[in-house]
């Protein structure tokens, strides 16, 4: 399994984790997230405000680390967190076939789209997969089948290292990438590197998440964002309170809060696209399209997908 993956890709990381607190006590509420330190910072800063007796502990750490960490726990019998708050959504969805997710209706949740919601999980920002190219888009790129082009130099995220790039891999197909490696297409591990490849000028486009190379643009990288037809492609940020927590309502609380305006407000001013519609977030142009994975489909197919990939890339 491509979860499994993940947690293998992170084992160098468990000693640190083994002797890292596991979990809260008492009245402290536990989350382990892999959403930037300046939006969990702004959210909890947010709850703590509004729930005067609250207390929240958080683990924060890339994907991989938070997964293995989780992975860890469960194999000593419980793990620590109350809440989780992932990047993407593959990894709840083995989280949910486990039973290890509270099924439940958090009343802010009414609002989000369906696309972002299951009965035991909620998205709470969107991160939008992109073209990123030079600044000035000097090659004309406007949809996804430009960057199938031999006269390019075009990067893509690892799909087995990042989520978001999974689920690219996930949407478009293995045809796609096929297409692009015949294409000359590379591979680079994460769509960050896609973006600091692209401003040194190594690669002409890519293939990365909006936020990356909207935060290297404003920063002066030689970068432009390409909002692609047929469609960006969105992957979902999810929240979910664990089955065997003893701090149900402290945890529901605070998944409350999270989807909540107030909530999604921080989260759009950190700079994520809120999940929650009518909340401000990152300016996206006008008759843009978004499109959403299937990832339900997607996790049931994860292995099929890794190794077609595999077949194309490279093990």
């Amino acid at each position: 399994m491509f979860l499994r993956a993940r947690v293998w890709a992170a084992l160098g990381a468990l000693a640190i984790l083994a002797a890292a607190c596991g979990g809260g006590s008492g009245d402290t509420l536990t989350i382990y997230t892999s959403v930037t330190q300046a939006t969990v910072d702004a959210v909890v800063a947010g709850f703590e405000q509004d729930s005067s007796d609250a207390t929240v502990e958080v683990f924060r750490a890339p994907t991989g680390e938070v997964v293995a960490r989780i992975e860890a726990e469960r194999r000593n019998g419980t793990v620590g967190a109350d809440v989780i708050w992932l990047s993407d959504p593959l990894s709840m969805y083995q989280y949910e076939s486990d039973g290890m997710l509270s099924e439940w209706e958090p009343t802010a949740a009414s609002g989000l789209p369906s696309e972002v919601q299951t009965p035991r999980f909620w998205g709470t920002r969107v991160l939008h997969l992109v073209i990123v190219t030079r600044a000035g888009n000097p090659f004309d790129l406007e949809a996804w089948s430009d960057l199938v082009d031999p006269s390019l130099a075009v990067a893509i995220p690892d799909p087995r290292f990042a989520g978001s790039a999974f689920a690219a891999l996930g949407y478009f197909g293995l045809e796609y990438f096929g297409e692009l490696r015949g294409a000359g297409a590379v591979q680079v591990p994460s769509p960050g590197d896609v973006v600091t490849g692209v401003a040194e000028g190594r690669y002409d486009a890519g293939i990365t998440l909006e936020f990356s190379a909207r935060s290297a643009a404003t920063k002066g990288s030689p970068v432009e964002v390409v909002w692609p037809s047929p469609g960006a492609v969105a992957v979902t940020s999810p929240i979910a309170v664990l089955a065997d927590t003893d701090r149900t309502e402290q945890a529901r609380t605070f998944v409350e809060h999270v989807l909540s305006a107030s909530g999604q407000t921080a989260i759009g001013v950190t700079g994520w696209a809120p999940a929650l519609p009518g909340i401000a977030g990152p300016a996206i142009p006008a008759g843009t399209e978004i499109v959403y994975p299937d990832w339900e489909s997607i996790f049931v197919g994860q292995d099929a997908l890794v190794a077609g990939y595999e077949a194309i890339f490279g093990g």
